[in-house]
């Protein structure tokens, strides 16, 4: 498990196993929010079976499947509510962390510089240079 701390109430990770979640419990997160959808990945890590390990180990999930190249403001609004009524640290996790990146960077687009949106994701090999005109659009809504 490679858990990235972008903010001390949220972080990213590539794709992790159900055996996992008593470890992201005991590192403190509440909210697990899951950015894979099930085309993408097998049977023993689908969203039911990830949501019914995160729920053994006392932790909340929630199933906010982006398409890779196919992200909706839907996924932006989804991630948004989520992190926003966690009632503490937020994990959240995808192939690489990059789509669970990106969300977060969009759903934080007016709340912080767009220069923070991109480079704190890069510290940890995230490269979002590439969505900083749809950050500045955004945060000017």
């Amino acid at each position: 498990m490679d858990i990235r701390p972008l903010t001390p109430n949220y972080a990213v990770a590539p794709q992790i196993d159900p055996e996992d979640f008593v470890a992201i419990k005991v590192a403190g997160y509440t909210r697990v929010i899951n950015n894979r959808p099930d085309a993408e990945i097998p049977a023993s890590h689908r969203a039911a079976v990830m949501q019914a390990a995160a729920e053994a180990a006392g932790l909340e999930f929630v199933i906010n499947p982006v398409i890779g190249g196919a992200l909706t403001m839907a996924n932006v609004t989804a991630q948004a509510e989520a992190i926003g009524t966690a009632s503490g640290p937020v994990l959240a996790y995808c192939a690489s962390g990059n789509r669970s990146s990106i969300c977060w960077a969009l759903a934080n687009a007016g709340e912080m510089p767009a220069d923070d949106l991109i480079g704190i994701p890069a510290r940890h090999g995230y490269n979002l240079e590439a969505l900083r005109p749809q950050i500045e659009i955004l945060a000017k809504r």
